[in-house]
């Protein structure tokens, strides 16, 4: 038996990188798998969504509402979809932090708005970012809007207890993907993470193994501390 097994689960941001990983593990694991991106592929397939901006609350409870209907319900919920940008605040004017808000936190609080309704009991997972707890230089905007990833985990596990969701964040390191490499030639890329390693941690989250995590910040990041 797969670890989501007859477990509908929803991934956003699912033709990046981690995306694609968490949406392919959970297959492999035997869930029936939504995927909902911004971007435009034409990939086929009934649970394939694309062109979706999730920071728009109607379009985002319409299409799951949509999976709902056609899946029979939803038993996990994936935020990924998110963006990033290096600026300092001397050189970042307030739409960029506008712009951090809406890609990394608009779009799951719209998300998990859209998808709780159909959710009884099952698992809900934020990925935030081990640079929320410090920000260095140039991190600001991202850095903050990835800490309202995570205050809104806590505020979001107390108020679905009752319906027996639980809500959890993952805070990763530097992801190891090609956009990362290519921007960071030099690093040591085997400290980083690797997006098949993250989706193991989410696939824990979203299965009955999980159960007994709410609430909770995870960092996952091979002791790097980035």
């Amino acid at each position: 038996m797969g670890l989501l097994d007859n477990k509908v689960i929803v991934v956003t941001g699912a033709h990046g990188v981690l995306g694609a990983a968490v949406a392919t593990a959970a297959e492999a694991a035997g869930a029936k798998v939504a995927r909902i991106d911004f971007a435009q592929r034409h990939e086929g397939g009934d649970l394939v969504f694309e062109g979706v901006d999730l920071a728009d609350e109607a379009a985002t409870q319409a299409v799951m509402d949509q999976i709902a209907a056609s899946a029979g319900g939803i038993d996990g919920l994936v935020n990924i979809a998110g963006g990033f940008v290096f600026q300092t605040l001397a050189d970042a004017p307030a739409a960029v932090w506008d712009k951090m808000f809406r890609l990394n936190l608009v779009t799951a609080v719209s998300a998990c708005r859209a998808a709780m309704g159909h959710m009884n009991g099952g698992s809900i997972v934020n990925i935030g970012a081990n640079a929320a707890s410090r920000a260095g230089a140039g991190m600001g905007a991202y850095a903050a809007s990835k800490s309202g990833v995570a205050r809104l985990t806590e505020a979001l596990s107390e108020e679905l207890a009752g319906a027996k969701v639980r809500v959890n964040a993952i805070l990763p390191s530097i992801l190891d993907t090609p956009t990362n490499r290519a921007d960071m030639p030099k690093a040591d890329f085997g400290s980083w993470v690797a997006p098949q390693d993250l989706a193991k941690v989410v696939l824990f989250l979203l299965s009955d193994d999980g159960a007994a995590i709410t609430g909770a910040s995870i960092p996952v990041t091979r002791g790097s501390g980035v």
